[in-house]
């Protein structure tokens, strides 16, 4: 029997499509139409595996999550190495896909490894001592700031062009030799903003316990 000439359609196959697509041009690319024409197969052939756009996009986000790292959470010896290390992980897994960011706040419920990340924060605070309604409010917390940082690069927003700034803006004398630094400004703010936000929980923490 002759061997197909082409891949066997499948989920994982028709998943990593859409998100090598998302990565590349973005959210609104994601059709079933041009995911169809990448894949070199008639559009309905992929409703056997994913009924819906929805569904689809689901997935997609689903598998980005799946590359988070929930390891350090189970059975954590102390709760704040434990979120930092996630929080790294998690922001790291974003950035390699942000196209994706803008998706994460819908359909929680149908996203099984976004429940799992959810699980395992809010698991490990409590089996630390938080109480469960404020390892709520920390977990929702995180997932926030990690997001946001997510979104795109402040540095990169900066022109780099120094005439932009001459006159109107004095204090941004020096704001185009940002966009060339963007990964070490970027690295920089997120552990700034990281560790001020532990130093503060930690607080929280203390005074709970108190």
């Amino acid at each position: 029997m002759a061997r197909p000439t082409r891949p066997l359609l499948s989920r994982a196959r028709i998943v990593a499509a859409a998100l090598a697509l998302v990565d590349a041009e973005g959210l609104a690319a994601l059709s079933t139409r041009r995911l169809a024409a990448v894949l070199g197969v008639s559009g309905p052939s992929l409703y056997n595996h994913v009924a819906t756009k929805d569904e689809l996009l689901d997935a997609v986000v689903d598998a980005v999550l799946a590359e988070v790292d929930l390891s350090m959470l189970d059975a954590a010896p102390a709760w704040r190495p434990a979120l930092e290390a996630w929080a790294r992980s998690y922001r790291a897994a974003l950035t390699t896909h942000p196209n994706i960011v803008p998706a994460l706040p819908l359909s929680l419920g149908r996203r099984p490894n976004a429940l799992r990340l959810a699980d395992a924060v809010f698991g490990a605070l409590v089996d630390a001592g938080w109480p469960r309604r404020e390892a709520t409010h920390v977990g929702a917390l995180m997932r926030y700031f990690i997001t946001g940082a997510s979104l795109g690069s402040f540095a990169a927003a900066f022109p780099a062009d120094a005439a932009v700034y001459t006159d109107a803006y004095p204090h941004l004398t020096e704001a185009h030799l940002l966009a060339p630094r963007q990964r070490e400004i970027d690295e920089a703010a997120f552990t700034t903003g990281l560790t001020a936000l532990l130093d503060g929980l930690e607080l929280r923490f203390a005074a709970l316990r108190g």
